[in-house]
């Protein structure tokens, strides 16, 4: 790719002799102490030397690639900084890592020589508008027995081509670009439930794991869990080898020769809470905001929040970036909670990232401590756009529905519709300068999947029902189905970026899985499985197979979306509004070729004039077929719960 990169700490290899460089302005004595097993609990400790402006550094003749090390430190105590030498950290510089399954092990670095193939890949260059996402988690994806795939969970499962799930699946369905949830190195486990001799009470998570990733600790080195010697058997050791580092790039470079751009969703906002995190034991007031008694400030609300604005947390953000994008050839990043992130942090990121690669995508969650719906757009940053899901498909199931189940959103008109499908511009009331900033979505991660959610509001499953029949439940038919195709319509046919999460085109549901763990919701549809390893997260592949045609659906429209541009690049002046009465409905000419409609009422037919000529029906409420369903002319008729493309007929 052209590009350098050279870490300012951390340990470097030159011939015989390993340079280690760390930063702790506040310590009086720090050591290296360099392992010969991954399992020691100690090692041979090598002095290291203050420098200027508070680095210490140190030259070891005789070691290098495979090397295993971590740091001790020494120092006052006071009450923002915690110097503990009973305590081997890691280095926050580390490329790889040797970690353990308990919550509090012994950090171990592992440094790794970068030596890997990329046979020519580079990064992928795409429009943003033309950005069609699949949000998917590395593990769930192929975890589940139907994957029928080899080292299930991993990244080479994920792109192994001879199976149902993964890259089988992304490329059969059309989608270029994936969006995967954290793997930098996180805290896999929590301390254990309501132990109460733990440094930290745990009251709330009975599966004391993190299985989303959301507890970064290292921000440059790949999570070993996914790799092909990652074990979740409780006190194992994983990332001996730093296979996780190769096997990482050779699934990017795999997505890259399918055409489909690989996104990271990254965690800076804030660390792990639970283990011996190595910013805790440096400096904590460089690296967290405190308060003015040394407590953590936790507007994240998962324990600590960074202060982003430090220039030494700044940097390492900084860094990191590059390094995934130089190194492991990213093509984008979601910044979780990323309005903690401090704005000049973030203006700054995407300029530098921007000098690497011009079309790196920035997407921001923008919330976290408060609400920023307009900010990242002014920067430049793309952002998920909350007000187009709230508005089609409701906040809440039960009680604030929106389009699709024949309401207004709290905060929905039919104006707000019309804004939605032009890509919530600024200059329409919305949030984006730049329709490129807007990313629609109906699902992620988060709160219910988009079929669970129309189970409940549908009436068809209770909140708290427990479901006697995992499959029938996952079966989609009836009014969940129309509820499933009409909101895919109103997804695909708007204007800006477009994310689907994994499973969402089965209408996937999430069912609390029977295990040993005490969980009294267990066979109850779950709004926040963050914290299951299990069949409740793993796709179940055969419930593909069983809504096969709400999945081609989906296929269709993505096919609809990629192949006419006047879906991804129509500006305001292409849309020409129907009238359609008081209906809680939408209908729309774009550029003079196709109509579209979509009927949210649940009880009328939508009838609107059509303009003269010929109309080609592409789209219905059963199936999309480009080459054509039959002609209409004159009037559309739109069912309840439904919608309609028409393409006009070319005039002979």
């Amino acid at each position: 790719m052209g590009k350098k990169h050279r870490l300012p700490f951390g340990a470097f290899v030159n011939g015989n002799q390993t340079t280690f460089k760390l930063f702790a302005p506040k310590a009086e004595k720090v050591s290296v102490v360099i392992f010969v097993s991954h399992d020691d609990e100690s090692g041979i400790e090598y002095p290291m030397f203050p420098t200027e402006d508070g680095i210490w550094k140190a030259v070891i003749q005789g070691i290098g690639y495979g090397t295993l090390y971590g740091y001790r430190l020494e120092g006052p105590p006071s009450h923002t900084h915690v110097f503990d030498p009973r305590i081997i950290i890691g280095d926050p510089y580390a490329k790889a890592t040797v970690g353990r399954n308990v919550y509090n092990y012994m950090a171990k670095s592992l440094i790794i020589k970068d030596d890997f193939n990329w046979e020519g890949d580079t990064w992928i260059k795409l429009d943003p508008r033309d950005a069609i996402i699949c949000e998917l988690h590395i593990r769930d994806m192929t975890n589940h027995p139907t994957a029928g795939v080899k080292d299930r969970g991993t990244y080479l499962a994920l792109v192994d081509p001879d199976q149902r799930g993964g890259l089988a699946h992304i490329d059969e369905m059309g989608y270029n670009a994936v969006e995967l949830l954290p793997a930098m190195d996180f805290a896999n486990l929590e301390v254990p439930y309501r132990n109460q001799s733990a440094p930290i009470r745990n009251n709330l998570n009975p599966y004391a794991r993190n299985h989303w990733g959301f507890m970064t600790t290292y921000f440059l080195a790949p999570e070993n869990y996914y790799a092909t010697d990652g074990t979740g058997e409780p006190g194992a050791w994983m990332g001996i080898a730093g296979q996780a580092v190769s096997e990482f790039k050779e699934m990017v470079k795999i997505f890259h020769s399918k055409g489909i751009a690989v996104l990271m969703d990254v965690v800076y906002n804030h660390v792990s809470h639970s283990d011996y995190h190595p910013f805790k034991y440096i400096n904590r007031e460089i690296y967290f905001r405190l308060d003015k008694n040394g407590n953590h400030i936790d507007k994240s609300g998962c324990g600590n929040d960074t202060r982003t604005e430090s220039p030494v947390m700044r940097q390492l953000i900084f860094e990191s970036i590059q390094y995934w994008m130089i190194k492991y050839h990213i093509d984008g990043f979601r910044f979780d909670l990323a309005n903690l992130i401090d704005r000049e942090t973030c203006q700054a990121i995407i300029e530098d990232a921007r000098r690497i690669n011009p079309h790196v995508l920035f997407i921001a969650e923008p919330w976290g401590g408060g609400y920023n719906p307009h900010g990242f757009s002014d920067i430049g940053w793309a952002s998920w756009n909350d007000q187009f899901r709230n508005g089609v498909k409701g906040e809440d199931p039960v009680d604030r529905q929106g389009f699709i189940f024949g309401r207004w959103w709290r905060h929905g008109d039919r104006a707000s519709l019309h804004r939605f499908v032009m890509g919530s511009l600024r200059e329409l009331g919305g949030q984006y300068l730049d329709v490129a900033h807007c990313i629609n979505y109906l699902e992620s991660h988060d709160d219910y999947t988009f079929g669970d959610f129309l189970r409940i509001g549908s009436g068809e499953v209770e909140r708290h029902q427990v479901i006697e029949n995992v499959t029938q439940n996952a079966t989609v038919r009836g009014k969940q189905l129309s509820l499933n195709k009409l909101g895919a319509l109103f997804l695909f046919t708007s204007q800006g970026m477009v994310m689907a999460h994994e499973g969402q085109s089965w209408g996937r549901s999430k069912v609390i899985a029977p295990t040993d763990v005490p969980d009294n919701q267990v066979g109850q549809i779950d709004c926040n499985s963050y914290n299951k390893d299990n069949e409740t997260n793993w796709l179940n592949w055969d419930h593909k197979a069983l809504n096969r045609e709400l999945v081609e659906y989906y296929k269709g429209l993505i096919e609809l979306r990629k192949t006419y541009p006047e879906f991804r690049h129509s500006n305001p002046d292409d849309f020409k509004f129907f009238d359609v009465g008081e209906k809680v409905a939408i209908a729309y000419l774009l550029q003079d070729k196709f109509v579209i409609g979509m009927n949210g009422s649940q009880g009328e037919r939508l009838n609107v004039d059509l303009p003269k000529g010929l109309w080609r029906v592409i789209v219905d409420d059963v199936s999309v077929d480009l080459k054509g369903k039959g002609s209409v002319s004159e009037k559309m008729s739109i069912p309840p719960t439904s919608g309609l493309v028409l393409k006009k007929e070319i005039e002979r």
